[in-house]
């Protein structure tokens, strides 16, 4: 990468890269002032615009990326997705269990899209850093989708089989993005094999289970910091 005065860097993905968390007090979720890409930014030579979209899934991101990302020509990217590719319809599940339901996005069509993402900037001249997932709690979250409803409840789990399938699933996402990385060369943050290394790491999400927290975002940013220290120093104040 070129030396210079001043780097541009994009953080785009979904929610958790918007810094959207839940707000107990207000009963709504809210955006984070000190999100990881804000948190981020005060360290950086430059600047660091938050594409981030509450909801967004790699299909999307696609979609959106040359207005969020190309057409902003920054020197890297920050790309955090899957989070939303994994998730099913809750509520068609808790209202049919027997049925056969999909998730948003199909863990080979999230494999393709990530790699043609990653293709795409490189040929556009900008750095691709992929991030891995954070975990989430799981009895949190299937209480959060099944909102107290016992008969949701009963049905969600009949479909999943256990509660712990929930984590597992989503952790193959995290798996995806891992194994992308390393097939295309493309640098990674492993946001979540340090997150799992802190005692008790639930107290980084907020209550729905899967949003991290004011300290979850804390605890990002300095594992991103941590990796640009240790690869892309000069990118630093």
């Amino acid at each position: 990468m070129e030396t210079k005065k001043n780097y541009s860097l994009v953080a785009f993905g979904d929610s958790i890269t918007e810094g959207v968390v839940y707000d107990s007090s207000r009963g709504r979720y809210s955006n984070l002032k000190n999100c990881f890409a804000n948190l981020v930014g005060r360290h950086i030579k430059g600047t660091v615009c938050n594409s981030g979209r509450f909801g967004s899934t790699i299909k999307r991101g696609i979609k959106k990326m040359y207005n969020d990302v190309i057409k902003k020509t920054p020197d890297i990217v920050l790309i955090e997705f899957g989070g939303n590719d994994c998730d099913f319809n809750w509520e068609d599940i808790a209202k049919d269990p027997d049925s056969n339901h999909k998730p948003k996005t199909d863990i080979s069509t999230f494999h393709d899209i990530l790699s043609n993402m990653i293709c795409t900037f490189e040929k556009s001249g900008i750095t691709p850093i992929l991030m891995t997932l954070p975990p989430l709690d799981y009895k949190r979250y299937f209480n959060w989708i099944t909102r107290g409803d016992k008969t949701a409840e009963k049905n969600v789990l009949k479909w999943l089989g256990s509660e712990e399938k929930i984590y597992n699933w989503h952790r193959t996402y995290s798996e995806m993005v891992t194994e992308v990385a390393h097939r295309t060369k493309t640098a990674l943050i492993d946001v979540r094999s340090e997150i799992l290394k802190q005692d008790d790491y639930n107290r980084f999400l907020c209550i729905d289970g899967i949003h991290p927290n004011l300290y979850g975002h804390s605890l990002i940013a300095n594992v991103i910091l941590n990796f640009l220290k240790d690869n892309y120093s000069f990118l630093l104040i």
